[in-house]
């Protein structure tokens, strides 16, 4: 496990009398994930609907790390991927059929298609779904591969209507100025083609309960965290740099979450695989 990134101030009395200190910490986007799942796994409205709900858990790379830490086990992370980018391109699975989301009822796993339990959802139940898109106000972005919106198209009519959760887990690497703005781009780009000749269109949503890394370390330490910097080389490429802020107890407990996350290895698929 490597070592933590950090800095960290010395303790200075708030006007309140309280100490607060400042630590700076950096994740590469395989951390964040790791990070914000925990921090989704421990989110009251999860454990509730886990211990006497429905819970779904969307597919995608930052929510096979939500289905792990629900679990708490290993899982083959790359067969629960879907629509996604990769190697400079959109890319959907080339073969086979797709993969069904992480279904739970009161904290046990079903199996088959996840429409059947998603049609008995009630005020309370939970559904994850990670997004392609984040901005400052906390609007999230969907891209849409389907001409039907896929899983999101059949849960959000329910969610909407019946006062479920969603829960949104989103690392900060996918920062957008606006997602009305860049829904707005897809719907005028609908009619062209990607470089691959694949359309996509974007569906933009409000009302979630979004996780970025900085909601993932209030969940987990109480920290305050600020976006500082993102980007970096030689496999620190979308890394986020955060600045956290606290008393001494939280600052602890902070970079004790982040240094647990610490080595975490990048999101891989299987040579070949799309």
């Amino acid at each position: 496990m490597r070592e933590v990134t950090e800095e960290r101030s010395h303790p200075e009395s708030s006007g309140g009398g309280r100490a607060r200190e400042t630590a700076v910490v950096v994740l590469t986007p395989a951390e964040s994930k790791r990070l914000i799942a925990r921090a989704v796994a421990r989110l009251p409205e999860v454990r509730a609907a886990l211990q006497g709900g429905r819970v779904i858990v969307a597919t995608g790379s930052t929510n096979a790390y939500v289905a792990e830490e629900i679990l708490g086990q290993p899982m083959d992370k790359a067969r629960f991927i879907t629509g996604h980018i990769r190697q400079g391109a959109l890319a959907v699975p080339s073969a086979g059929p797709l993969p069904q989301p992480l279904v739970l009822v009161r904290g046990e796993r079903k199996h088959g298609d996840f429409r059947q339990v998603l049609q008995e959802f009630e005020a309370g139940d939970v559904f994850i779904k990670g997004a392609n898109a984040v901005d400052p106000q906390g609007y999230v972005g969907i891209l849409l591969g389907s001409p039907t919106a896929g899983t999101i198209g059949a849960a959000w009519p329910i969610i909407c209507a019946r006062g479920c959760h969603l829960v949104v887990p989103v690392g900060l690497e996918k920062l957008v100025p606006s997602v009305r703005a860049a829904a707005r781009a897809c719907q005028g780009a609908v009619a062209g083609h990607s470089l691959d000749g694949r359309r996509v269109s974007m569906m933009p949503l409000v009302g979630a309960r979004v996780v970025t890394e900085i909601e993932a370390l209030e969940v987990l330490a109480g920290v305050s965290a600020h976006h500082v910097a993102s980007g970096g080389i030689d496999g620190s490429e979308g890394s986020v740099v955060l600045v956290l802020e606290g008393s001494p107890e939280e600052i602890s407990r902070a970079l004790a979450a982040v240094r647990a996350v610490k080595g975490e290895p990048p999101f891989r698929l299987p040579a070949g695989g799309s």
